[in-house]
């Protein structure tokens, strides 16, 4: 362990451009320390959150160096120049992106860090407070609305005036998982006429459970882990037709379509977005896997026959404080499951969380530790 006894929890600055969020907020800190853990934040650490270090202090944190820690929490995995401030033996929890940066998971392992990424943790029901990817798809799901609704020359609800009635925005989001969901939800409650699509027929109730219509293009990709499988090329070129002619229909279109490990499948061709109104907005939420529209620029804002197709790849980091705090329980849960009752390191392997949200093991063999 790291200075005394006491296992330290250590909660970092993040670095990496754009990202505000804090891996850990001050009203989960009495919760870690009532565990018998010993809680360190590196100063500044939640000042894109609007937190300063004093209330982190009041919370019974001490401010000092944190990536000395035998647990560091983070939000984004660490850049080049951080890896050699973890501590040999110690304990790193974050996005880490295991499947498409290989090479900084060897660089963990081979530094004798032992790594989880909270995006590996399996989607079973006994780890869903620990579910991560979904706290902050949610996030993503509801900022996507309102960056449409910002674009968007026309009003999301219909209005009655004076002048006469204005009808409601219609909204097609495409990919009913997390995100799509709370879009879905979202848009309803500005007032706009919602529909969803996703290849996976099950999911048709929960897209009429949040008031939007469902689009049946014919088409089934029932998948693992609650994921769509890839499709086929035939199946996805009769998608494609379909959705082609069907988004011409729509003012907005949010899509949210994700394959884990590989590229984002195309939903949005160029020639469908031809087809949209003038005017319309196409916000895609797989810009960092390539994007699900045909024209996606990631990262960027273009406009495209006269229509703006916006691919923001960070959502989340754009609430800060809301999705801290949602991140923050996650991890406190993941951090609990990792500890014992007398606030020892204790990984046990044999546990299908543990197990599967590891993805580096920094010299320890997989037997459990304390």
């Amino acid at each position: 362990m790291a200075d005394t006894d006491q296992l330290t929890v250590g909660v970092v600055r993040e670095s990496e451009p754009g990202e505000r969020r804090v891996a850990l907020v001050p009203k989960l800190i009495e919760r870690l320390v009532k565990r018998g853990l010993r809680v360190v934040v590196e100063s500044g650490a939640g000042a894109g959150a609007r937190l300063e270090d004093a209330v982190f202090e009041r919370a019974g944190a001490r401010i000092g160096d944190a990536w000395g820690a035998d647990i560091v929490l983070k939000v984004a995995p660490p850049g080049e120049a951080e890896l050699p401030r973890l501590r040999e033996g110690s304990v790193l929890i974050g996005f880490l992106r295991p499947l498409s940066d290989v090479d900084r998971i060897a660089e963990l392992e081979k530094a004798g860090i032992t790594a989880f990424a909270v995006e590996s943790i399996p989607r079973i029901t006994r780890a869903q407070a620990m579910d991560a990817l979904s706290s902050q798809s949610s996030v993503a799901g509801y900022r996507s609305v309102l960056l449409a609704a910002e674009r968007l020359p026309r009003f999301f609800p219909m209005l009655t005036t004076a002048a006469g009635t204005m009808p409601p925005a219609k909204v097609l989001v495409l990919g009913a998982g997390v995100a799509g969901l709370q879009a879905l939800a979202t848009a309803k409650r500005l007032g706009a006429q919602t529909t969803g699509y996703d290849v996976r027929p099950e999911v048709a109730e929960q897209v009429r459970s949040v008031g939007a219509n469902w689009l049946d293009l014919g088409i089934e990709a029932v998948g693992e882990g609650g994921y769509a499988r890839e499709l086929t090329e035939e199946e996805r070129a009769g998608q494609q037709q379909r959705l082609t002619e069907a988004i011409g229909g729509f003012d907005v279109v949010i899509t949210t379509a994700l394959v884990p490990g590989r590229r984002a499948p195309t939903l949005v061709t160029a020639e469908a977005v031809r087809g949209m109104p003038a005017g319309g907005v196409v916000v895609d939420l797989a810009g960092e896997t390539g994007g699900n529209c045909e024209l996606t620029e990631p990262g960027r804002e273009v406009v495209a026959h006269d229509v703006t197709i916006c691919s923001p790849l960070n959502l989340p980091a754009e609430m800060p404080a809301h999705a801290s705090e949602l991140y923050a329980r996650n991890l406190t849960e993941l951090v609990e499951l990792l500890v014992d009752a007398e606030g020892r390191l204790a990984l046990d392997f044999s546990d299908e969380i543990v197990k599967g949200a590891c993805v580096a093991l920094g010299g320890r063999e997989k037997k459990g530790e304390s």
